[in-house]
């Protein structure tokens, strides 16, 4: 090689390394940084000389006598003197790998976004607050509770904050109330921690200059971009630091990251990067959000570490720029075998599952699981609370003016914190007084309300502060009259009379996290076969496409945030994770609107058969099949058990407290309950407990209202008349209290809880259809939208398999053209063009179009060049619908009943006899119940067989123990009742094919067309592109035949538009 080289090159090239000692040699280990791996290289190949400066010439020595070389390599570093370096790069010229004036922009953030922004590269929305001196007042800059507003750009929670010096890496992202509230810093790595959560932080800071720009969730991954030159490219993923700040590192300590590819747009984008700031070798952050990729930091000089196959690469680009700056005349080729022999370690290998479930039992190695998904109840909660009274108070009439624009016919309800701060002012005041203008009401009326007052004002007192997520009280007006108006001319309307309804309650209690907890790892290890902590590893590939969706209540938002973190092993508090990784759509997982006529009618039946004790046989199927009468489930005494709920039992739990007892109960020892900061912990408050108080954040003055309304809404001693839907209600306070205030030994709870569970067990299957067809047309009707997204769920992830398959089997005879016409008419399929309804995510109020699924799940893939990982092409579709009681009842309904559907009579269940046996016994689908459907590929039997891809159903019946059941000691140390395992739907060794899945679902679910189109990311050129990111996976992975592969390179490289990724020979 030296011989070759010394006959067209006299001398070697000089290749100057100024730079500070530290950033060439990695602590004691002087040999392992990436840059005297490279150098070594370099040197390797007998062209160059290595001319190290050292810091004492750097930082003493004048420029004069600094070491003369051809090419040089300088960056800045803390303490490094830019200016000399400057100096003498003007008076030696050398060829400069990275220029150094521009690096001066490097350290101003401002700069940096107006050179992305000069050179089209996308950048999320940002504003600029500019301050001379700390805290300056400025009249454009406003902050609100939940947005900050520059110069009337308004951005809500949640926002980053950066300080505009690029060298202060104290980032600051702060969280909306609906989420909790708070602030996470992030900063450079300190041991393992990178951010650092702060729930009693809600106001930006002011004493210097910042940037803030919209908060983009990237599914809690960051991508690393790193260039050597602006053709090559090399990108990683790691965790982010936004989800839990707990840095991930393998068994040498070092923090895992995992090489991606790079889409097109992507690669154009450091193409870009690197031009615009003149820095051949530099590393920025790319967030992936939506579909959509944007640069948030640009660093400067950055190498990969721990990369022997990037050393490499970067090495053979190096080398071809200094001898095209310094020798063109020589062949910059790159030789047959590299001058140098560096062993790379191989990384242990995880067992990555290829077999089926260990639920139904195995179905051989040629099985691979493929799709997850799960539809699962929210954890252990409070009692959901109501309370209403008629308020005609002056204070709480103008309040309601106040938030409503002034319309005295229009209704307002208050759930910001300053609103609720303004009805716990006005309600502290009224609390003492009896109501005025009601001469002709009872005392007893008056008492009454002004207990209901003292309610509102303790729930309003609740924690210290507000938090929209939990709280929220509407005001209807009833009454007006027509009064004078001020100025004189003429009348106008006032209230007299308003409705206030306060809802509180129904918030997740410590027991609820750990069970959402718990049960994601339950999932992490269990619902994978095989993965175990591999799990973890395919989703920091990006080989695990997750999504996570809940509904809107604040229970279930954070269940799926507490789950997020037991699957993906995650630490710290959940509204940052909640923020980052779920996404709320509410019109597919709230509400019972759409069935709210047959909801009502199925409650009138159902009384009817309580309260008359009458069933009858439903006119379809065999009367041997219990689960088909009228009323199933009911026990058949439910008219004699009623009575038994309005005992002196219920009263005595009710009983009217003396008010002493309720004001100055151990409050004024014990700090009230703080929901907001209690967010993140799974432990009960050992303080309130020994205190003798009620758990969580009930006072005793709540707890008694709580029984007190109970005892008066389920028996009208005037009427003589029961109402059973307040049974469930009854239910769950005994179980609350059973379970949370043992402690307090209340007096025949225990007989109550029997009795009531009794009856629960009928009436809140029932309430969802009265038979087995009213239950398939109301569990239609509630769940059309997420039996619609499931389909296309499973129907997205069988053509992607189908379509890799088609190419890897066709990979020796089809030319590169046909392989890309196969590809864009894969992508032509309906179903694959939809992934789902609208659906809103944290970071705007706004409604928008999800971006095409299929897109995303090609462009985010494992770099396998680069990955030590046993099956780098494999991908997992996982996702996880978080919702209530509602929703669970009619999947389930939807699932075992459809066959009776007249459109598909003769078709057997869904679920087998056994399975629909084991339904009818399960009296209650519990917190954290579950509904599982995983589907399976077969890859060695045909394309085309409808086999080719199986369904697995299983149920969990969620945490259903009774607290009277359980006698371990440590459901009562700390409230929480197990999660059931998964029980199975369907016969062992049975086979429920892709094709008889859609067959038998499609007509209760919302077809494909009817979900909002995808919306095209902007810069995206559409099918083109994505075939191009199919082929250049598919070019790494399998064994192409020499012509295939050059021609099919050069289609990817064509459709790349010129942008590069990282390859053996730094192009593509």
């Amino acid at each position: 090689m030296e011989g070759e080289m010394g006959e067209g090159l006299k001398k070697k090239i000089t290749i100057g390394v100024c730079v500070m000692e530290k950033k060439v040699k990695c602590g004691s280990e002087a040999f392992s940084g990436p840059m005297l791996q490279i150098l070594e290289r370099l040197q390797a190949f007998g062209e160059f000389e290595i001319v190290h400066f050292g810091d004492k010439v750097i930082l003493e020595e004048p420029i004069e006598r600094w070491p003369i070389c051809d090419c040089l390599i300088a960056f800045y570093s803390t303490g490094y003197p830019l200016g000399r370096a400057e100096a003498y790069a003007s008076l030696r010229k050398p060829f400069l790998v990275n220029e150094l004036g521009q690096q001066h922009l490097l350290h101003d953030r401002r700069k940096v976004y107006e050179r992305l922004e000069m050179f089209g590269i996308p950048i999320p929305r940002y504003a600029l607050v500019n301050r001379e001196f700390p805290n300056q007042e400025l009249d454009y800059f406003i902050e609100g509770e939940d947005f900050v507003e520059v110069h009337g750009n308004r951005f809500w929670k949640p926002f980053v904050e950066k300080p505009v010096d690029g060298d202060n890496h104290s980032i600051m992202i702060y969280y909306p109330s609906s989420a909790g509230g708070g602030m996470k810093e992030l900063f450079r790595k300190v041991g393992n921690r990178s951010s650092e959560f702060h729930p009693e932080v809600r106001r930006v800071r002011r004493e210097g200059s910042y940037i803030y720009e919209e908060f983009m969730p990237t599914g809690g991954t960051d991508v690393k971009v790193y260039t050597v030159g602006p053709e090559y490219a090399h990108a990683e993923a790691r965790k982010s630091p936004v989800v839990d700040g707990v840095v991930m590192r393998n068994h040498d300590g070092k923090e895992v990251r995992y090489p991606v590819l790079l889409t097109p747009g992507e690669k154009q984008i450091a193409r870009d990067v690197c031009l615009a700031f003149r820095q051949a070798v530099c590393g920025f952050d790319l967030l992936r959000c939506e579909g959509r990729s944007y640069v948030c930091d640009v660093n400067g000089w950055s190498f990969v570490k721990n990369s022997y196959k990037y050393y490499d690469d970067a090495a053979c680009v190096l080398r071809k720029m200094f001898l095209d700056a310094k020798a063109p005349h020589l062949s910059s080729t790159i030789p047959p075998t590299l001058p140098w022999k560096v062993s790379e370690p191989v990384q242990p290998l995880e067992g990555l599952t290829r077999q089926g479930s260990g639920i139904i039992g195995a179905f051989g190695q040629a099985e691979e699981l493929r799709c997850v998904i799960a539809v699962i109840r929210h954890g252990d909660r409070t009692p959901k609370q109501k309370v209403k009274l008629k308020v005609t108070e002056e204070k709480l009439l103008n309040l309601m003016l106040k938030y409503n624009g002034g319309r005295p016919r229009t209704e307002t309800k208050l759930k910001s914190a300053v609103q609720l701060q303004d009805l716990l002012d006005a309600t502290r005041i009224l609390v003492p007084r009896t109501r005025p203008g009601r001469e002709s009401d009872s005392e007893a009326e008056d008492i009454e309300h002004a207990e209901k007052l003292r309610q509102v004002k303790a729930v309003l007192e609740e924690g210290g502060h507000f938090s929209g997520i939990y709280r929220k009280v509407q005001l209807k007006p009833l009454k007006w009259v027509k009064v004078p108006k001020i100025n004189g001319d003429g009348e106008e309307e006032r209230p007299t009379e308003a409705l206030m309804v306060l809802k509180y309650g129904g918030v997740l209690t410590h027991a609820g996290r750990k069970q959402a907890e718990e049960l994601g790892r339950y999932f992490r290890n269990n619902m994978y076969p095989g993965e175990g902590t591999g799990l973890l590893r395919l989703h920091s590939t990006y080989r695990h496409d997750l999504k996570i969706y809940s509904s809107d209540e604040g229970r279930v938002q954070m269940s799926a945030a507490a789950f997020a973190k037991g699957l993906l092993d995650l630490e710290g508090q959940l509204t940052p994770i909640l923020v980052s990784l779920v996404s709320k759509d509410s019109s597919m997982l709230d509400g019972l609107d759409n069935a709210s006529i047959e909801i009502k009618e199925a409650k009138a039946r159902l009384s009817e058969i309580i309260t008359l004790g009458t069933k009858a046989v439903h006119n379809i199927g065999s009367p041997e099949q219990p689960w088909m009468v009228d009323g199933a489930g009911l026990p058949p005494n439910a008219s004699e058990l009623l009575p038994k709920l309005v005992t002196e039992q219920v009263r005595i739990l009710a009983k009217d407290e003396d008010e002493e007892l309720a004001e100055t109960s151990a409050y004024d020892v014990i700090p009230p309950y703080d929901q907001a900061k209690a967010l993140g912990k799974t432990n009960i408050d050992v303080d309130r407990i020994a205190a003798g108080l009620p758990c969580g954040s009930e006072g005793f003055l709540l707890m008694f209202a709580r029984w007190r309304k109970l005892e008066r809404d389920f028996y009208n001693e005037r009427k003589g008349r029961f109402d059973i839907t307040q049974i469930p209600d009854v239910y769950d306070s005994c179980k609350y209290d059973l379970l949370h205030n043992a402690h307090l030994n209340l007096e025949g709870l225990d007989e109550l809880f029997k009795v009531a569970q009794l009856l629960a067990d009928g009436v809140i299957p029932n309430e969802y259809g009265i038979n087995p067809k009213q239950k398939l047309k109301i569990g239609s009707k509630i769940a059309r939208r997420l039996l619609g997204k499931i389909l296309i769920d499973l129907r997205n992830t069988s053509d992607e398999a189908i379509s890799v398959a088609e190419l890897k089997s066709n990979q020796e005879s089809n030319s590169a053209s046909s392989t890309v016409k196969d590809d864009t008419d894969y992508q032509s399929k309906p179903h694959s063009k939809i992934e789902g309804s609208r659906r809103t995510s944290f970071t705007s109020d706004v409604s928008m179009d999800q971006d095409d699924d299929e897109d995303k799940e090609t462009k985010y893939r494992l770099d396998p060049k680069y990955a030590n990982v046993k099956t780098p092409d494999r991908h997992v579709r996982t996702r996880l619908y978080f919702t209530s009681e509602s929703h669970i009842h009619s999947l389930m309904n939807v699932l075992r009943y459809c066959n009776i559907d007249e459109s598909l009579q003769g078709e057997p269940s869904l679920v087998s006899d056994n399975g629909l046996e084991r339904l009818y016994n399960t009296r209650e689908l519990d917190y954290m119940s579950y509904i599982v459907l995983r589907m399976f590929e077969n890859t060695e039997v045909a394309l085309e067989d409808p086999k080719r891809f199986r369904i697995e159903m299983t149920f969990s019946r969620g945490a259903d123990l009774s607290p009277l059941e359980s006698t371990d000691s440590w459901l009562h140390q700390e409230h929480t009742l197990p999660i059931m395992g998964p029980e199975r739907l369907q016969e062992v060794g049975s086979c429920l094919t892709m094709e008889t899945m859609e067959k038998m679902m499609r007509p209760f679910a919302m077809p494909p067309e009817d979900f909002p189109p995808p919306s095209i990311p902007q810069g995206f050129s559409g099918y083109f592109s994505k075939s191009a990111a199919v082929l250049e996976r598919l070019v790494n992975l399998w064994p192409f035949n020499k012509h295939t592969a050059v021609a099919v390179a050069a289609a990817a490289a064509t459709a790349a538009g010129g942008g590069s990724s990282s390859t053996s020979n730094g192009k593509h």
